[in-house]
């Protein structure tokens, strides 16, 4: 598990979705069993309400703007290790999150697992925009990439999904695969666009939990 790579005195990102939950429980037994020295920042309230929960030191990126590693999930991840996040809402804390840290290191399911994105993920590409913004954004990425962007609408609230950062989501339905650090850039450029949840070239390594209770590790290839 990726508790392995945490030793004493470190900073580490705590990500958000099922698979994290796991990982914080394993990390706060390690904490108490070895009296380990670890602050924890999060990604999102559901991983502030998490490290809470478990007694672990709570911080934030005012405090500690380096981090040692950040541990995530991913909706989606490629053989290239490029990822689709934000199914969970949470894309934009989860990146900055990553960008801080100096390892970033994920967890997911077998079922995550694609040599091309959208080969297991159907759901698209998770974006964040203001929510102003929608109409003319969706607008534009279907036109430029193909596909449509649709906005992500609330299950126990009636309108739209808001996001922490009270921003809306759109999820992109892309057609076919792109040149996925390219689309990610151009899209950011789109005026209204938060952040996308393609994260090009950040994960350094994705432990896979097998169906058979194994854990499977795939490195990014050498280039």
């Amino acid at each position: 598990s990726a508790a392995q790579c945490k030793q004493n005195n470190q900073v580490v990102g705590v990500g958000s979705g099922s698979t994290i939950v796991y990982a914080v429980d394993r990390l706060a037994e390690r904490v108490r069993q070895e009296k380990l020295n670890i602050v924890c920042v999060p990604t999102s309230f559901q991983a502030r309400q998490l490290i809470l929960q478990h007694g672990l030191t709570l911080s934030d990126l005012d405090r500690h703007p380096e981090l040692d590693v950040a541990i995530d999930g991913a909706d989606e991840v490629d053989a290239a290790l490029t990822l689709i996040k934000g199914g969970g809402g949470c894309l934009t804390q989860e990146k900055i999150v990553a960008g801080c840290a100096k390892h970033f290191i994920v967890i997911a399911d077998f079922r995550k697992d694609s040599s091309v994105l959208g080969q297991q993920w159907k759901k698209g590409v998770p974006i964040e925009v203001i929510p102003m913004a929608y109409v003319p954004v969706s607008r534009t990425i279907a036109k430029r990439f193909g596909g449509e962007a649709v906005l992500r609408m609330a299950v126990s609230k009636a309108g739209p999904v808001v996001t922490d950062n009270s921003n809306f989501i759109l999820d992109w339905k892309f057609e076919h695969t792109h040149n996925w650090k390219e689309v990610n850039i151009a899209i950011k450029m789109i005026p209204g666009v938060v952040e996308t949840g393609l994260f090009v070239g950040m994960a350094e390594r994705v432990y896979f939990g097998m169906e058979d209770g194994n854990v499977g590790v795939r490195d990014p290839p050498v280039n």
